[in-house]
């Protein structure tokens, strides 16, 4: 027999004993994830046996390690016919990796994965991350059960930062009286970074809270936010000047655009909700600041919330050093009934200069009565993933309200999985029956998805691995331990929608704004998924969610899915939107292509059609979707009215049932001038130069167009856009 090369350089002679070994060992992980018993010593002899007699006919000079475990694999395949259970021991016995192009292509920054998230920066961070996320995304695929795995693969679900699955949970909205009152531990231990007490100066106030987000992204792989920030740092304002406060708030700005330390290095996608007052539900609630629990109540300090906001404001509308718009945080003004007052409307107004000239902050929408009409606590997370709790949801709701005992809200969630709408059409064929079954049958795989994730984060959280989230500081006062920073019990399971325009376009003929019975026939969809999704969490005990999906690069994935499909191809022809004429590259094997399905429940972006019906037909999805939805306003060139837009938002709050809204203006920067300009133009109208970059909303955040794939800047060239 040969001699045998390891994977760590050695040669060693041959011993077929070593694959016995081997496939006891190994298999034992088949135990822990699939509940299958680790292959015995008599299954295992004769696999050894019987590669020994391969190899043995190869008459090689000498095989690798990795060789043998191929040859092992490629017969655990073989014999999986009669004995179905090899099918999984292959899956636990298999190698991840990428071949060495693959690797440079990503060294290179050609890859396709490079495309996936706009966030990410051409750096060598990029490059270990991509290269990482590879290896993970193929070891987390190869543990689902095969029946989820290939559901993924064939592009019926997507399962969101697959990378991380099992690793860490999605995204979190923290509460900011918890690191104001027990300080901040980075590392969530403090015996591997150094310690910081409550905060006493307002610019040590600003700087944890930066970093709670940064250390949060250690720990999450979406999104990291704060609720009512500028009502919880406003006690630290107090006595200082304008011009103080306004320096604070540009400190915040920067140093959340400027720190490139998160999952790769990327910067902290980051989100925070600035009321502009002090809501009603809170003005009787003690200040929690400098490590101490009141006396004082929030409601004292409206004039410091209001200061600290047009601050904020200023800042955002001023942009950076070369006028260009920060594209975190995600600024996501509150809207509640108790701020559309007269003595807010000059707030209002700044607020929407900002919109007339970067169309860069959110809009929090309190006044539907699905959203509490601003009598519970609410939030958006990432690009529009919502999370609330009332005192009818939460037991403990005026325990955290009044942070008794360290008791805090806490609202995120574990993870996403994403359907593909357009494809239930397709298999449905015009019938509604089939298409609410294909419907419930792919809520069940992400439910089963679901459940793997909690296995993988029931251990993460055993061995200890996600500590900022799990820390329990001891309060100096009592001695006692914090409650986690995170209530894991809070967390919940999203299901997205991706294409429904598609999905009803080929049911029905028409799109979402060509027919009534278009949209008919997506709410009746959606209600009746909603009332399944209950079943759901009446069965398992999960808090699952039906949203829309952001679907930055999802609404690609599925569109060449079925582009490639043999079984869906002619369907998918006809629904696909983007440049069709670039799908003969697929022949090629090329997938990042200008081809995409319209983002979850949105009208097709190229429909010319007036705003009102646009809000008309959207707005009806949003007390369906509990999970979390966006509506877009997408502007055009010219300059836009502040006083008009604000009547628009107003119209919008008070008349629809929208609970998130944006509006998006389109940015030309140019690198020789540094000159920001309105538009997605070739050349600088400053300086006439053509080294210029674009600027653009990809789903729910703003960023240069050139880390986009080609699926979403096809998007942004048919959007149809209005004057306001």
């Amino acid at each position: 027999m040969p001699m045998v090369r390891t994977t760590d350089g050695y040669l060693v002679p041959w011993d077929k004993n070593r694959i016995v070994e081997q496939l006891h060992e190994e298999t034992q992980l088949a135990k822990i994830m699939f509940g299958l018993d680790p292959m015995n010593g008599g299954y295992a002899g004769k696999i050894a046996d019987e590669i020994e007699r391969r190899i043995r006919m190869m008459k090689p000079k000498f095989v690798s390690g990795p060789l043998v475990r191929e040859v092992v694999n490629n017969l655990l395949l073989e014999w999986s016919e009669e004995v179905p259970e090899f099918e999984i021991y292959r899956n636990v016995l298999t190698r991840v990796g990428a071949p060495v192009y693959d690797a440079f292509q990503i060294d290179s920054g050609s890859g396709w994965e490079a495309k996936e998230n706009a966030n990410l920066q051409p750096n060598p961070e990029t490059i270990h991350k991509k290269k990482a996320d590879r290896l993970s995304k193929e070891e987390y695929l190869l543990l689902l059960p095969p029946e989820l795995a290939t559901a993924h693969h064939q592009g019926d679900i997507h399962i969101h930062t697959l990378e991380y699955f099992g690793s860490r949970p999605f995204c979190q909205d923290w509460d900011l009286r918890y690191f104001l009152y027990y300080g901040l531990l980075p590392d969530g231990t403090g015996f591997r970074s150094s310690v910081a007490g409550p905060a006493k100066q307002p610019e040590v106030a600003i700087l944890h809270s930066v970093k709670v987000l940064a250390a949060g992204q250690t720990n999450f792989s979406g999104g990291q936010g704060f609720m009512y920030y500028t009502m919880f740092l406003a006690p630290f304002m107090r006595g200082l000047s304008y011009d103080e406060v306004k320096q604070l708030a540009q400190m915040m700005f920067y140093e959340l655009t400027q720190t490139y330390v998160t999952r790769g290095g990327q910067l902290v996608f980051s989100n925070i909700q600035l009321p502009m007052g002090v809501p009603d539900i809170w003005q009787d609630v003690p200040v929690v600041m400098r490590g101490k629990v009141g006396p004082d109540v929030y409601g004292n300090y409206e004039d410091e919330v209001q200061t600290f906001f047009r601050a904020v404001t200023e800042v955002a509308y001023e942009g950076d050093y070369w006028g260009k718009p920060f594209n975190f945080p995600k600024n996501e003004n509150y809207l509640s009934p108790e701020f559309f007052k007269p003595e807010y409307d000059d707030l209002w107004m700044l607020v929407h200069k900002s919109v007339a000239k970067f169309g860069a902050p959110y809009f929090d929408n309190m006044l539907p009565p699905y959203r509490g009409y601003g009598k519970g606590i609410s939030c958006y997370q990432c690009c529009a993933y919502q999370f609330a709790a009332t005192p009818e949801s939460d037991p403990a709701f005026e325990e955290k309200l009044y942070f008794e005992d360290g008791q805090h809200f806490s609202m995120g969630g574990w993870q996403v999985v994403s359907i593909n709408m357009p494809r239930l059409a397709y298999r449905a064929n015009g019938d509604y029956d089939k298409l609410l079954a294909a419907a419930r049958e792919n809520m069940r795989l992400a439910v089963e998805v679901f459940k793997v994730k909690k296995q993988w984060m029931d251990r993460v959280r055993e061995n200890n691995m996600i500590p900022f989230a799990t820390q329990q500081p001891r309060d100096p006062r009592t001695g006692r331990k914090a409650p986690p920073a995170v209530d894991f019990s809070e967390l919940v399971y999203v299901i997205g929608v991706v294409g429904i325009n598609e999905m009803v376009q080929f049911f029905t003929g028409s799109q979402l704004h060509e027919s009534e019975d278009a949209v008919r026939l997506a709410l009746r969809l959606l209600l009746d998924m909603e009332k399944y999704r209950r079943g759901l969490e009446m069965q398992t005990g999960m808090k699952v969610m039906l949203a829309r999906t952001p679907a930055e690069s999802t609404a690609q994935t599925f569109a060449i899915a079925d582009l490639v499909s043999p079984k869906y191809r002619r369907y998918a022809k006809e629904m696909v939107k983007g440049d069709l004429e670039q799908a003969a590259a697929l022949a090629k094997g090329k997938r990042d292509l200008p081809v995409y399905y319209t983002n979850g429940t949105h009208t097709y972006v190229g429909a010319r059609i007036p705003l009102g019906k646009k809000i008309d037909i959207e707005h009806k999805f949003f007390p369906i979707l509990s999970g979390g939805n966006i509506f877009h306003v997408w502007l055009g060139e010219a300059a836009a009215d502040p006083e008009a837009l604000y009547k628009l938002t107003q119209r919008i709050a008070r008349n629809s049932q929208i609970g998130y809204f944006s509006y998006t203006k389109d940015l030309t920067i140019c690198s020789k001038c540094q000159t920001t300009s309105s538009g997605l133009l070739d050349a600088c109208p400053s300086c006439g130069s053509t080294e210029v970059r674009w600027w653009s909303r990809i789903t729910g955040y703003y960023t240069d167009v050139t880390g986009w794939n080609e699926g979403k800047r096809q998007e942004l060239k048919d959007r149809y856009r209005i004057s306001v």
